[in-house]
């Protein structure tokens, strides 16, 4: 990663890429950054953006965009996106994942590994996809989740993405650890809700680390202090 020590050099248009700590939203980190490169080089304004949104409880690689490179984050969103995390099967929450609490259990001792392997054939390809209550789109005016936690249904639509590779890296009883290839738009939680219908059963995310979007890796991507630290030592 190209080591940044101007001003003029986040100002003309630089892009940063990030790995998101756990229980940060990924605003958080863009405000974080802003400020941080405001106070190091004296900056009164500064676009910063991020190309596509990570929910507080995933991990990994945020694209974080600065001064003109703003202009990009939509070329860079539209990119494919890579994913690795763990469904536990058996039983499902409200949003999907562990933002709320189980709400039912399913039987699961019809589930072996050879269904498993045998029904990711299912989501592979062009699908349709219901977002979770529990996400940031907006409905009215309202994000979705604003309803949820007031209790209130909203009718929500189904929507076209592309899974170009669901794979399932390892089985530990019901937690099941995968890796996704999948296009904008897609909601990795919708995903484990469907897979674990698809068993005749239930499933929720517990994990979630984004590890690619287009070439960009989080291998090459710094943590928050990280780059803090690289801030401080360029001014």
């Amino acid at each position: 990663m190209t080591t940044i020590k101007t001003a003029e050099n986040y100002l003309s248009g630089q892009v940063l890429l990030i790995d998101k700590p756990l229980n940060w939203t990924s605003f958080q980190v863009v405000n974080k950054l802003r400020w941080e490169i405001r106070q190091a080089f004296n900056i009164k304004k500064i676009k910063v953006g991020h190309a596509g949104t990570l929910d507080p409880l995933a991990t990994g690689l945020l694209v974080i965009c600065t001064g003109k490179m703003t202009k990009q984050i939509d070329r860079f969103q539209g990119q494919e996106k890579e994913y690795t995390g763990t469904i536990i099967l058996g039983s499902t929450t409200p949003s999907y994942d562990l933002e709320s609490e189980i709400n039912e259990i399913f039987p699961t001792k019809h589930i072996n590994e050879d269904l498993i392997h045998e029904t990711t054939k299912q989501f592979i390809g062009e699908i349709e996809q219901f977002p979770p209550i529990f996400s940031a789109l907006k409905k009215d005016g309202k994000r979705l989740y604003e309803y949820a936690r007031a209790g209130e249904t909203v009718e929500v639509k189904s929507r076209k993405i592309v899974i170009s590779d669901f794979e399932i890296t390892a089985i530990d009883n019901l937690n099941i650890h995968f890796r996704v290839i999948c296009s904008k738009g897609t909601y990795i939680r919708s995903l484990a809700n469907d897979f674990g219908k698809a068993l005749n059963s239930g499933g929720h995310l517990s994990t979630l680390r984004r590890t690619k979007i287009g070439d960009f890796s989080v291998t090459n991507a710094l943590k928050i202090d990280n780059f803090i630290d690289s801030l401080k030592k360029n001014t």
